[in-house]
């Protein structure tokens, strides 16, 4: 490839022989800062483009999930700005309410103390000092990756802009009462003693206990947590189960207790689990609270904050695990016990953070009346305001926006935003607005809670542009443009976000796309874990093979909507890449290739020359209408295949013997070749940005490629007569080679060959080419063909071999290569015939599965006819 074949042009820089990402993308990343290229402009006349980060916790650090998310991100910013929007990308972090507080309490701890021993104000300001030192470890991080974002915009969910749209908000709700306080049954953690959302708890499949319990000759009923029969209020049946009609309205006794409480009918018992009959504890258990309020029932609280039995009698102080057993031994002990399973697995609910099982718990709490918010955001899909990437994603945004449960928005910690509201000595009860003095005197205080993360987050997409004043960002950027993030948080971020968008932006929407991806996932499929040991670390793959490589490997995995397997062999695959395309530009700088003045008017242009003209009219069209699909894997893959295969493997191969050659021909080819390369690293800029900003630069002496002109697919250069030329050429010359690869020779091992049929074929013009690519000498008049090829159209090649190779060792190594390829088809039929495993595999490494099949497959054809081409 870096072959010199003619004098260097004395402008052209000098690359070195191999491309070295760590000595250019710190330098590149620099300079893109200092020069400006990320900064947006709201007093532009350009059209606007906008993506907001979906802000990472400032206790985090980069993983997999956050690399993916901001290359694709990247690459539409990217995109966009060269094609002439202003383009906006606003970076910041979210405050990670508990995981903040539970950092700072274990510092705490470790110096003997509890948050309590500080007070709320300084504790809040420790937090605050954590920041200042350690917090927000991810922005330099992001800054490795390449991201593009205006770093003169970075924002955090506590900064004062964003806590003064916090409040308001919060008062805007409340004064349209869609903000109310009420006794709830909520997520609660018994170890961090807060409300939880449902994004904040883990679900996992746990060992357990299925208990049966006898509360009457009639009345059994089963239950995976013994202790919450201390707060029954009811038994319930199904009011069509003719078993039990004659209960319905009687009362029967708590085992254990001595309390009488009534068998009522509701529709929400299944009749075919179990007995049919459920006990109710409404304080315990979600489903059994709508039951109570149905019925009237009361909810009689058993478990305090942390867990602990309160209820009167012999279990009262014991934690929620020891009064289980010591309620089904004295269960058992009076022959209550009907049956017992162990064990039983069932889903079981975890704190995120600290992993603490989940108690369901009614709680005074603020909640938010999402009806009409949620109708409105369901409304906005449904009339095209917002489109959601993959469409088939939308049904299941749908089930969760027409069934969505009132939010608990108040969280029992220190760090976050202070709910806004004021008790007075009287029951009073104030709401205060950013712009409003709360009440004073004796009696007042204000609401100890603080705001659900995940509140000031749904703000995130018109917040950070300045709400609640009407600033010259909101007017130029909202809605935004799309919103890149993944589908597993559809309904808790991204419904969020367009309840509180349309609700404080008047009906508008945050965001016009929301571009849905999958998660990362290792090669074979399985999700990333420390318990797997498959985690993988993007920072370690940026030293090692660069952050373009990094980039390359995520996005070209990326279908909207799917999961993402990656390896390692991937991300060196797209180092390699990377260095074929250093290579290859190094190789035109080397033999003057430029993009000085117009390109030659097609007449003037070999037939090769057109070829890869109308190649980079077609991918370009394609690229384009790929990105506007958010088919990022797809681009890539058009884009490696044309970088690699048609420019790298063919064109500049094809051009070697014309710029050897000189002369007018050979200054065309370099005009074509600088223009190739200029347009495939514009084209890949937003996947790979460093090492496509470093050529460029070298290539065309511009500032960089970042503000170069995104390409436009010329039609006029599509030209079919050419790409069906050089495509028989590529067939004949494939064919020889292939035949020269069963035959093991050398690559560089020269042949005796006649060619016949070129002319009928079209391509007698390119014989000379044909032959320098594959090492074919002209016949003597004393030529004998050993071995005849037929190739497309009217071609065949014979070949005189005799003495260039050992028949014996070549059939016996064939014989091998063909019985490792029979294995391999077998191997890959097997998992392929397998319907557990089509079915639970992604339907990437289904595919690279059946990409092997058709390879073995194709083997087995090839050695079958490189052994009967062997002479006897």
């Amino acid at each position: 490839m870096t072959e010199r074949l003619d004098a260097r042009r004395p402008d052209a820089p000098t690359l070195s022989a191999q491309y070295q990402p760590g000595e250019v993308e710190q330098r590149r990343y620099e300079q893109w800062v200092a020069g400006g290229r990320f900064r947006a402009s709201a007093q532009s006349d350009k059209p606007p483009f906008t993506v907001v980060i979906p802000p990472p916790n400032v206790t985090g650090s980069l993983h997999m999930g956050h690399a993916f998310e901001h290359t694709l991100m990247d690459a539409l910013t990217r995109r966009k700005r060269m094609q002439g929007y202003e383009a906006l990308w606003l970076p910041g972090m979210d405050h990670a309410g508990i995981a903040t507080q539970n950092l700072v309490e274990r510092q705490l701890a470790g110096e003997g103390l509890s948050r309590h021993d500080l007070g709320r104000e300084k504790f809040v300001e420790r937090v605050w000092q954590w920041k200042a030192e350690s917090g927000g470890a991810i922005l330099g991080q992001m800054r490795r990756l390449g991201d593009a974002v205006d770093w003169d915009r970075e924002r955090f969910t506590m900064d004062a802009g964003l806590s003064r749209a916090v409040q308001t908000m919060f008062k805007k709700l409340f004064d349209d009462e869609l903000i109310y306080r009420a006794n709830r049954i909520i997520n609660w953690c018994p170890r961090c003693l807060t409300a939880l959302s449902d994004i904040e708890v883990e679900h996992t499949d746990d060992d357990g206990e299925l208990v049966s319990i006898r509360y009457s000759a009639d009345v059994v009923v089963a239950t995976t947590r013994a202790e919450t029969m201390l707060g029954d209020t009811a038994v319930a049946v199904h009011p069509d189960d003719e078993r039990y009609q004659h209960l319905i309205g009687t009362e029967v006794e708590v085992p254990l207790t001595g309390r009488r409480i009534p068998i009522v009918a509701d529709e929400h018992v299944d009749p075919a689990f179990g007995t049919g009959m459920v006990k109710v504890t409404p304080a315990h258990d979600p489903n059994d609270f709508e039951i109570g309020q149905r019925h009237g029932l009361p909810a009689l609280a058993i478990m305090d904050e942390r867990g602990v039995i309160t209820a009167h009698g012999p279990f009262q102080g014991l934690d929620r695990y020891e009064a289980r057993p010591a309620i089904v031994a004295a269960l058992r002990e009076q022959g209550l016990i009907v049956a017992e399973k162990r064990p039983y697995v069932h889903a079981v609910g975890h704190c995120s953070r600290c992993k603490t099982t989940v108690e369901p718990r009614l709680s005074l709490q603020w909640f938010v009346n999402t009806g009409p918010l949620a109708k409105a955001a369901g409304d906005a899909v449904r009339d095209g305001r917002v489109k959601i990437e993959p469409a088939e994603l939308a049904k299941r945004y749908f089930a969760w926006v027409d069934n969505m449960h009132d939010w608990c928005i108040s969280r029992q910690l220190w760090w976050g935003h202070r709910i806004p509201v004021w008790y007075g000595p009287d029951g009073e009860i104030v709401c205060v607005g950013p712009d409003e003095e709360p009440p004073t005197g004796a009696g007042w205080r204000q609401d100890e809670d603080v705001l659900d993360t995940w509140f000031s987050s749904g703000l995130w997409p018109f917040s950070t542009l300045g709400w609640p004043e009407q600033t010259p960002d909101l007017a130029k950027f909202y809605p935004t443009s799309v919103l890149v993030t993944g589908y597993d948080i559809l309904f808790f971020w991204v419904a969020r976000m367009m309840m509180f968008g349309l609700y404080a932006m008047d009906g508008r929407q945050p965001f016009d796309v929301v571009a849905l991806h999958g998660m990362v996932r290792d090669e074979h499929g399985k999700k990333m874990s420390k318990s797997f040991g498959n985690v993988v670390d993007p920072l370690d793959w940026i030293d090692r093979f660069g952050a373009d490589a990094t980039r390359f490997t995520l996005a070209r995995g990326a279908n909207p909507g799917q999961d993402v397997p990656v390896s390692e062999d991937w991300c060196q695959g797209s180092r390699n890449f990377c260095n074929k395309l250093w290579n290859a530009t190094r190789f035109a700088l080397m033999n003057g290739a430029h993009v000085d003045g117009p390109l030659p008017a097609a007449g003037e242009l070999s037939t090769v020359d057109r070829w890869i003209l109308s190649r980079l009219a077609h991918v370009t069209a394609e690229v384009d209408e790929q990105f506007e699909a958010y088919e990022f894997a797809k681009v890539c893959d058009l884009l490696y295949h044309f970088a690699w295969d048609d420019v790298c493997d063919w064109y500049v191969e094809l051009s070697k013997p014309v710029l050897a050659e000189g002369g007018p021909g050979a200054d065309a080819t370099r005009r074509v070749l600088g223009h190739v390369l200029d347009q495939l690293l514009r084209l890949l800029h937003p996947v790979i940005p460093f090492v496509t900003d470093e050529l460029w630069i070298a290539l065309t002496g511009g500032e960089t490629v970042m503000t170069a002109a995104w390409p436009a697919a010329d039609r006029t250069g599509i030209d079919d007569a050419a790409e069906d030329e050089v495509g028989t050429v590529q067939r004949v010359v494939t064919e020889i080679r292939r035949f020269r690869s069963d035959q093991g020779l050398r690559p560089t091992q020269r042949v005796v060959a006649r060619l016949d049929g070129l002319a009928g074929a079209g391509i007698a013009g390119h014989e000379r080419l044909i032959r320098s690519l594959v090492r074919l000498d002209p016949p003597a008049d004393d030529f004998q063909a050993s071995a005849t090829l037929a190739m497309p159209g009217e071609v065949s090649v014979a070949l005189d071999t005799r003495g260039s190779i050992d028949v014996a060792a070549e059939r016996a190594r064939l014989t091998k290569d063909r019985a490792a390829a029979e294995k391999e088809v077998a191997q890959a039929r097997a998992k392929l015939d397998n319907p557990a495993f089509v079915g639970k595999a992604p339907e990437p490494v289904v595919a690279k599965i059946r990409e092997r099949l058709a390879t073995a497959e194709a083997d087995l054809v090839r050695i079958d006819a490189a052994l009967e081409a062997l002479p006897s």
